[in-house]
């Protein structure tokens, strides 16, 4: 992933925060002399030393990947709005001469993944993907569902590499940002609310102390 620095992120919290908030991602598997990676959309949980929880089908072809190869990759990308050209115009700026281009945020975690097939491991993870998707509790203990433990396969991905990028206007000043996150607000279809707060968010990150 190209990765200029106004586009890294500003602190861990940051790729935290957003893995957090959008638990779904691309698990990406290259395993070996193949000739593409195998691809498969999966939730998870991130815990609290940078380790992913998630499970799969049992016969999803990415597990014969990762056999192959147990280093993957992990792929999130959210917030994201498409900004148009006329909208990087202020002032007697040409609109005509504005550069398009598209706001989001992107975290990849790579590294060894091990797999997670005893069944109380299954249980283990069954519960603590639950008790972060469902925290209001009432559904039972996944120990009642233990005859079909054998359709999934669990995991946990340790990273090594951690790669995060921020990309919401970093390269321009922040009269140029502003403009922007007004323009967004006033479009407001989807995707628009997330990538303003965003670019807020970071533009006040970037102000002095005691402004």
């Amino acid at each position: 992933m190209f990765l200029p620095r106004p586009d890294r992120a500003q602190s861990a919290d940051e790729r935290r925060t957003l893995l957090r908030a959008h638990p779904f991602g691309l698990l990406i598997a290259a395993g070996r002399d193949r000739a593409v990676p195998v691809v498969s959309p999966s939730p998870f949980v991130l815990e609290a030393d940078d380790t992913v929880l998630l499970h799969l089908a049992t016969p999803n072809p990415i597990w014969q990947a990762i056999a192959e190869n147990p280093q993957v990759m992990l792929a999130v990308t959210a917030d994201a709005a498409y900004v148009p050209g006329a909208w990087k115009a202020i002032g007697d700026e040409d609109p005509a001469q504005g550069v398009p281009t598209e706001y989001y945020a992107s975290v990849h975690l790579t590294g060894q993944i091990a797999l997670l097939d005893d069944p109380a491991d299954k249980l283990a993870l069954l519960r603590r993907m639950t008790a972060e998707f469902e925290p209001d509790g009432g559904l039972a203990d996944p120990e009642v569902h233990r005859s079909k433990l054998p359709a999934i396969r669990g995991a946990r991905l340790t990273p090594t590499e951690v790669a995060a990028k921020f990309k919401y206007g970093g390269n321009v000043d922040a009269e140029h940002r502003r403009a922007v996150a007004e323009r967004l607000a006033a479009r407001a279809t989807p995707g628009d609310a997330a990538a303003r707060t965003a670019l807020l968010r970071r533009l006040d990150n970037e102000q002095p102390a005691g402004r």
